[in-house]
């Protein structure tokens, strides 16, 4: 593949641009410095700096970020910063889009992706991959409430009550509630008709993959073979 059409395929721009970056300097290939746009390297494994920033080829982008709260998951937010604001521009180029949401003030795992069959397998209720949330209550966790978590609650305009997959008091205020739906506001509702409220809610896991430790709030990585496979494993 050409320099050229190699930085274009990772977000940095038309193959204009691209050709315009490497003809001024700014882009080395495997820490050697390339004026070439023609020129032909195989992309697999390919690591490059564009203006000192160092980069890997990547045929498709997995991420796993770490979202903070006060942030909207949308291209258009409305009351808060976009969630993809934390993103550095070629990626946001490439088209990243959420796997699923978060509220605002809501944290923890947030996967993206520009693969469509990634995005609904991993977001579409159908697949029912189960996702875990740290729920801190503003009540004392009572026995009964996590009993009728687990046996299903029912919300306003849904037809049938909805259960928990896995439910657990960890501490008076704190409960792990694992759900295998994406609705709004779920988490929320669901622990409201079981008699309490949320207080601050945060996704520690998604399928098998938690939250990469030492990640912080704001911080993404790529996500490699074995967060993938790890992705694919019930939780």
């Amino acid at each position: 593949m050409t320099l050229e059409r190699l930085l274009q395929s990772q977000g940095f721009g038309s193959r204009r641009e691209c050709r315009g970056l490497v003809l001024a300097g700014r882009v080395c290939v495997a820490g050697v410095p390339c004026d070439d746009p023609g020129a032909e390297f195989d992309p697999e494994g390919l690591r490059f700096t564009v203006d000192g920033e160092e980069w890997g080829w990547h045929r498709q982008v997995y991420l796993a970020l770490h979202k903070p709260a006060g942030y909207e998951v949308s291209n258009r937010p409305q009351h808060h910063p976009s969630v993809f604001s934390l993103l550095p521009v070629p990626l946001r180029e490439r088209g990243v889009q959420a796997v699923g949401r978060l509220d605002e003030d809501t944290t923890g795992l947030l996967l993206l992706s520009d693969d469509g069959q990634f995005i609904h397998t991993y977001s579409s209720p159908k697949k029912k991959v189960p996702k875990v949330y740290e729920v801190t209550t503003r009540h004392p966790v009572e026995t009964a409430q996590v009993a009728a978590l687990l046996a299903g609650v029912q919300l306003h305009d849904e037809p049938a009550p909805i259960a928990a997959a896995a439910c657990e008091r960890v501490a008076e205020h704190h409960l792990r509630l694992t759900v295998t739906e994406g609705k709004y506001h779920l988490v929320k509702r669901m622990v409201a008709a079981a008699g309490n409220r949320v207080e601050a809610l945060h996704r520690s896991r998604i399928g098998g993959l938690a939250l990469p430790p030492g990640l912080a709030p704001g911080l993404w990585r790529w996500l490699d073979a074995a967060d993938l496979a790890r992705l694919a494993e019930p939780s």
